[in-house]
């Protein structure tokens, strides 16, 4: 994907040879551009203030530390970053907690140099890079809560503060979200609706300010709690 702007990132890894490795992955791609390397939650607040990266890529198992134990001190000084969990570990509820805690990405390190690229650029780009599983286990336990409301719930939706402006989308816009809901990226969107990727992200834009929304993962927590789109299995 032609790049249009530098995207700069910030490594988070106790282990020296991982972020050697990671370095020269990065810089070895146009439009990319490593913007520090740090070891612990200390260098990583630091470096992640003082540079404002575009993207983190955060491990979770740092020694004696869990990098989910400052992911939203990361969010709240790097004030335009998005966070990509990259991580050896098979732990679903970590998994999870890194989604309700605002990473907008989780990616396991066995993958492909090529899938590690193409999420850095989802992220950066504003989508979310988490397997349905993923998202399937947190609307789960919101469902659980009485949070999600089943699709044609009127007498619920009625009840509901946000329905006013939900009330405010277009058919369109209701079916883009709904799509968004199941998973899909733009250009699958584009396919299934037969329009262009320029006009999903149109009718994206259009949501997000209706709905309060800053990002497709918000987005897709939004579809589930008011009924627009149905939780996966």
């Amino acid at each position: 994907m032609p790049q249009t702007q530098t995207i700069r990132v910030l490594l988070i890894d106790d282990h020296a040879v991982v972020r050697s490795g990671l370095r020269m992955l990065v810089e070895s791609r146009p439009g990319f551009e490593v913007a520090g390397e740090a070891a612990n939650r200390a260098e990583a607040l630091a470096i992640a203030e003082r540079e404002q990266p575009d993207v983190i890529l955060l491990d979770l198992d740092m020694n004696n530390d869990n990098g989910l134990n400052f992911l939203p001190q990361l969010l709240a000084v790097a004030k335009r970053a998005r966070v990509l969990i990259l991580t050896g570990m098979r732990a679903p509820d970590a998994y999870s907690q890194a989604m309700r805690l605002g990473a907008s990405g989780l990616l396991l390190k066995e993958k492909a140099i090529d899938v590690l690229i193409k999420a850095i650029e989802k992220v950066h780009a504003g989508e979310v890079w988490f397997d349905r599983s993923t998202i399937g286990n947190v609307l789960t336990e919101i469902s659980r809560a009485g949070g999600i409301r089943s699709i044609g719930a009127m007498t619920e939706m009625s009840r509901d503060p946000r329905a006013a402006e939900i009330a405010t989308l277009t058919e369109r816009e209701r079916e883009v979200s709904a799509l968004i809901g199941e998973g899909l990226k733009n250009r699958q969107i584009a396919s299934r609706l037969f329009i262009s990727e320029t006009t999903v992200r149109h009718h994206l834009t259009s949501v997000f300010d209706k709905l309060g929304v800053s990002d497709r993962l918000e987005l897709i927590i939004y579809t589930y709690r008011h009924g627009l789109a149905k939780p996966p299995c």
